[in-house]
């Protein structure tokens, strides 16, 4: 049976299928991932060759269903600002690598692009203003999360995963301890050979991460340091690759980032200026 139907959907990668056409990968709300030639896209001046990863589209589809043609592509919106930054980049690729992991082909997602697209216009947004690279690992971080939850791989964050009594971080209580075991979840208390400790302040700023919201201050300043970011990040890491059995590149690439950033700094800050140099005691070396 011939198709000849309308798709609204965001591409997550598009690459090329033999000499003259593309395949893009899309996900919908109606089909999931969809896979779809698009052909001439490669030839010189083709009106479909402008197709890219983070665009939403609305395209016009026929053919058979095993063999899908796009024969007209709008541009709905563009996320042109992610591609600035090597943050957001990183961020948006880990939402696409886990959506590949999760989803299936043909597979209906009634809410997932309408969440997807939530956190693709937040990364979008980061460089309206003066750019946050902490900003862009916590929306990573809270994108997996929601992501993982929607795909019934939520991480347990309600209960004790050995006495089941509710996990609630007694705030201030600095000697309370809450261990993170990848195979089964979270326990309160020092489990020996566990994943990472969390205290109160981080395991309650990573309960927050399940509602829709950033965490922020009152101030409008963000929630957590960035060394809290960087091990919440890795317990997500860890989550993932235990229990879908992938590594999301994107997100170790966030991380590397992030800590290459951080020594950036501490390298501008300590390195000596020229003045310094001249008044230096040390013995020349010439």
């Amino acid at each position: 049976m011939n198709l000849n139907q309308r798709m609204k959907g965001l591409s997550l990668k598009v690459g090329p299928l033999g000499e003259n056409d593309r395949l893009l990968t899309i996900l919908s709300e109606e089909s999931g991932i969809s896979r779809l030639a698009i052909p001439g896209a490669r030839k010189p001046k083709s009106r479909l060759g402008a197709t890219s990863p983070f665009n939403l589209l609305d395209l016009h589809i026929v053919g058979k269903k095993d063999l899908k043609k796009v024969t007209q592509i709008k541009i709905i919106k563009s996320y042109g600002n992610l591609g600035k930054n090597i943050e957001t980049l990183s961020a948006a690729q880990a939402i696409s690598e886990l959506i590949l992991i999760m989803v299936g082909n043909e597979d209906p997602q009634k809410d997932l692009l309408k969440l997807v697209l939530m956190h693709l216009n937040r990364l979008n947004e980061l460089h309206k203003t003066e750019f946050d690279s902490l900003e862009a690992l916590a929306i990573s971080v809270q994108s997996c999360i929601h992501l993982l939850a929607l795909g019934g791989y939520c991480l347990p964050l309600q209960n004790c995963c050995h006495s089941g009594s509710k996990l609630i971080p007694p705030i201030g209580e600095w000697s309370w301890k809450c261990s993170f075991i990848p195979e089964e979840g979270f326990a309160i208390g020092t489990i020996p050979n566990a994943s990472a400790e969390l205290n109160p302040s981080e395991l309650a700023l990573l309960q927050r991460l399940l509602l829709e919201k950033v965490p922020f201050h009152s101030n409008g300043k963000l929630l957590g340091p960035k060394q809290v970011w960087l091990k919440l990040l890795k317990i997500v890491e860890t989550w993932i690759e235990t229990h879908l059995q992938r590594r999301i590149t994107s997100l170790q690439m966030m991380r590397e980032v992030i800590i290459s950033n951080d020594l950036n700094t501490c390298l501008l800050y300590t390195s000596p200026s020229p003045r310094d140099r001249t008044r230096s005691r040390m013995p020349s070396s010439a």
